[in-house]
């Protein structure tokens, strides 16, 4: 399996385990406001999927900690893509 794929998979782990573990309870807003203005659950769980890549980079490549302000702000400005 190519990395990228490894990558897309975990991401989406992530996103399933914080809608199922309501942890942050903002994904799981976030996530209803989304299906409930049209967005199908794939395309949903895309954006969340987006907020988290931004932390995993920050983690990975820039070696800063998680910052849980900024996941939850780029979380309330979905469907625009995060750019922080």
């Amino acid at each position: 399996m190519k990395e990228n794929e490894i990558l897309r998979e975990q991401i989406s782990e992530i996103v399933k385990n914080q809608l199922e573990n309501n942890d942050p309870p903002e994904t799981k807003i976030i996530y209803n406001q989304l299906t409930n203005t049209g967005y199908n659950d794939f395309q949903t769980r895309q954006m969340i999927g987006q907020c988290v890549a931004v932390e995993l980079f920050e983690i990975i490549k820039m070696s800063k900690p998680f910052d849980n302000d900024r996941y939850i702000k780029n979380l309330k400005n979905l469907p625009k893509e995060p750019f922080e």
